[in-house]
Formats: C-alpha cells, structure tokens, sequence
C-alpha cells in the first residue's frame, strides 16, 4: 500500500508540474512516459450533464412583533403571534436528472419549499420551468418535472454496496457560480442523530460540498449516483471537509412513492427503543455492542404481527447490518406502507431470528405515548397529515397524562414553541432535551401550552 501511495503522489506531482511549465498554447499529452495520465474527466463527462442548477422564486410568511403602543394602529393580534407578513424570496440548488424521457429530477425538498416558481438551467444552457411533483420534508427529498429533448439521466447505484473508503465525487453549483465538481472519500456510513432531518442514514463524505450544493449529485468512479447531497457541518455554512448524502437507495424508494402515489406514504414497524451501547450491552447481558435495541413493542403494530420481541435487538434489514436505532429509523422511513422486508434480531439467547414484516402505513400507526415521555402515559397518539400535526385519540382517565390537562380530541403541534409535524419528530425532540417541556396545544379554537417535566 505504502509503494501504491507513493506511486500515486509521483504521478499527481508529475502532472502539476508538467501543467505549470507548459505553454498557455500547449496541451497535455493524453500520456506521460507511456503511461496513461490519471483523469476523471471522461466519465465526467458524461455524467455532468445529468446535473442541473435549480433557482427557485417565492413568497413565505414572516412574523412580524407589533409593539404594544402600535397596537392600536395594527389591531391586537392573537396572543403569542404577531403581525404576518409575505416576504419574497429567490433560492439556488442543484438537482438530478434521473428520468431523461420522462424529465424526473430529484432535489432536496429545502431547495423548493415554498418556491412559486422552479426554474432548471441545464448544463449546456437551455432554461426550463419545472413543476414539483411531490416532496417529503421528513428525509428532505423533492421530485420536480421539466419537459425537454436530449436530457440525460445519470444512473443509479445500489448505495448499499458502498464502503468507507471509496472514491467519491460531489457535482453541484455552490454559491450560484455554476456547475462544480469536487472529490473525496466516503468517510462514514450510517451517519444520524444530526437532527438535520427527521429521518437519517447520511454518507458522510469529505468531498466538498457547500451552500447551493444541496440537492446535487454524489457519485463513485463509474458515474452513478450514491447519494443526494444535503447537508453540511461547518462554522459558518462552510465547508470543512464533512458533507452528507442522502443514500441513492433511500432516494429512490422515496421517489417511487412520489411518483406512484404523489407523496410518500411512510411505512411505520412499530417499535420504540435505543441504540445499543457498551452500557446497554453489558446491563442486558448481549452478545452485540450495535444494532437498535426495542424497548417497546406497539400492540397490533407490524413488529407486534411478525413476532418482534422487546428485549431483541434488531441488526440486520434486508440482510444488510443496522448499527444505530436512528439508521433503522432512518431505513424503514424510506420504505413505503405494504413492503414486506426482512428483519433479522439477536434475541437475550443470543440466537438470531428473521421475521417477514409487513410495515403498516404511518397515519394508521397509534402510538402509547408512554414510550415518549412517562408524563404521556395514557395518552394515544396518532399521525395527522391533513394538518401536519399530532391528533390525541384517547387519554385514560387517572392517567399522568390525564393529569397533565391532555384530552382527547387536542391537537399538539409544538414543544417549546417549536413546530412538530408527527410523532416522530415529537420522539426526537424529547430523546435529545431535557428538563421541562411545553407542549404547544389546539383545543378546538384556543391554544395553549401544556408543561411536562
């Protein structure tokens, strides 16, 4: 490896310095001592075309704070609220093409919300209007349309095949100046719990990637695409060698569904519970240091008909190894209601067992909010999409929940005054705080707040 490494640095410092001392005029020879001159360009070439620039135009809502000597001018606003207040807006992202004839392009759903108008600028000029077939906010995952000739798809790679280590290459058009391709490694596989999005399973890799790069492609050697560019970690907004994909197999389960479906109808298995860890392990007496450890099993839920246990810890999808609870999370996320998937757990035995799970859809799914928060025990909850919120199906009487002031009927659309679209985002936000909560609460036509410590 050492004389590989070596070899590769002369070459590399061979070709900068021929690039320097050559003439303006002059063009590098295609080999150098015979050899053959290390080059991405030609599969570059064909591949940046399939990526696009996105520029977005819109309107969004703003809040604006009326002092109360002004109130009298600009009415009294709902308690807590303040004046509202359209703003326009204009926004820039990359996306890919991964339909040519029929002109599908996946972005990263921040890159269009709210836009009014998508317009595509294609790499060799052309600019075309595009509509948005579907998004899911959840994973950050957009589908747009535009009607063009000649387009260029890049292909899909099975993202699951990919290693720590591999060559990779991020195509985008950060900071608006067009289309950019920088390179790298996958650095890590799995990555959550960056509460960037409520479902994560990152590649993170160190290829750069910077603002406008979201949306863009991730590919390997051969061209095809690995991932959606989507995030990044840095002081600032700025690169420092640690970017995120979305992996290419969750995009592509999650645009099927948009595109059968016009939405993604989120598969849910049922199960709350933890990340394994060396504590956890040695407590329980397991034979395994990862894998998502069940807590609770939901009654009548899929993991409850396909025979999950709590107490198993869940390592495998598909046959493909989970090492965190926020990756399975992150995996059955992408994996549409009605999808029979095989499950493979370690039980306190240490025998490992695999189970046919048919997942159920998410709006069907009721959840104990006990495995929330012990102050919701008693409470039933339950996935709203008409109005993007948590509708409270059932309290029992005496509950902590009961005795918190929760009813049936409440709608809970915020905790500490922050927008919760789902229980899994409400799951989220209570594993990673601590101390005293507020729920924000719709009881018919009043809103209040609800403390839970």
């Amino acid at each position: 490896m050492k004389n590989l490494s070596a070899l590769i640095n002369i070459v590399l410092l061979s070709l900068t310095i021929a690039m320097v001392s050559l003439p303006a005029q002059a063009k590098l020879p295609p080999s150098f001592n015979g050899q053959n001159m290390p080059s991405l360009a030609p599969m570059l070439e064909q591949v940046t075309p399939g990526v696009v620039l996105i520029s977005v135009r819109g309107t969004h809502e703003v809040e604006q704070r009326v002092p109360e000597a002004f109130k009298f001018f600009f009415g009294n606003p709902r308690q807590g609220q303040g004046q509202q207040k359209e703003r326009q807006f204009r926004g820039l992202g990359s996306g890919v093409i991964l339909d040519a004839d029929k002109g599908y392009i996946v972005t990263n759903s921040h890159v269009v919300n709210d836009a009014d108008e998508i317009q595509i600028t294609l790499k060799d000029g052309r600019q075309l209007d595009a509509k948005k077939i579907g998004g899911d906010e959840a994973s950050d995952i957009a589908l747009l349309q535009i009607v063009a000739d000649d387009l260029v798809a890049v292909k899909i790679a099975d993202s699951d095949n990919i290693r720590v280590g591999d060559f990779a290459v991020a195509i985008g058009s950060p900071f608006g100046l067009g289309q950019t391709v920088t390179s790298g490694i996958v650095s890590a596989l799995g990555r959550s719990g960056l509460n960037v999005e409520n479902y994560e399973d990152f590649i993170q890799t160190d290829a750069a990637i910077n603002s406008g790069n979201s949306g863009g492609a991730l590919i390997n050697l051969r061209g095809e695409l690995i991932g959606i560019n989507t995030a990044i970690l840095g002081p600032n907004g700025g690169n420092v060698g640690i970017g995120f994909a979305i992996p290419s197999n969750m995009v592509e389960n999650l645009v099927n569904q948009i595109i059968e479906f016009g939405e993604v109808r989120r598969g849910v298995l049922g199960v709350a519970g933890r990340s394994v860890t060396s504590e956890i392990a040695k407590a329980m007496e397991l034979d395994t240091n990862q894998g998502g450890f069940v807590e609770q099993v939901m009654p009548d839920s899929a993991a409850d008909e396909a025979g999950i246990r709590a107490g198993d810890v869940i390592i495998k999808i598909n046959g493909k190894m989970i090492k965190t609870f926020n990756a399975l999370r992150g995996k059955i996320g992408s994996i549409g209601a009605g999808q029979t998937i095989k499950i493979t757990v370690i039980r306190k035995d240490g025998k490992e067992r695999t189970y046919d799970v048919t997942l159920k859809k998410a709006d069907m799914a009721n959840i104990e909010a006990a495995s929330l928060h012990p102050m919701l025990d008693g409470a039933e909850l339950e996935n709203n999409s008409q109005s993007n919120a948590i509708s409270v199906a059932e309290v029992a009487e005496n509950s902590p929940a009961a005795a918190v002031g929760l009813r049936k009927g409440d709608v809970i659309n915020g905790i500490n005054r922050q927008r919760i679209n789902n229980i899994g985002e409400l799951r989220s936000y209570l594993s990673d705080h601590k101390g005293v909560f507020a729920l924000n609460v719709q009881r018919n036509n009043a809103s209040l707040f609800l403390m839970i410590r």
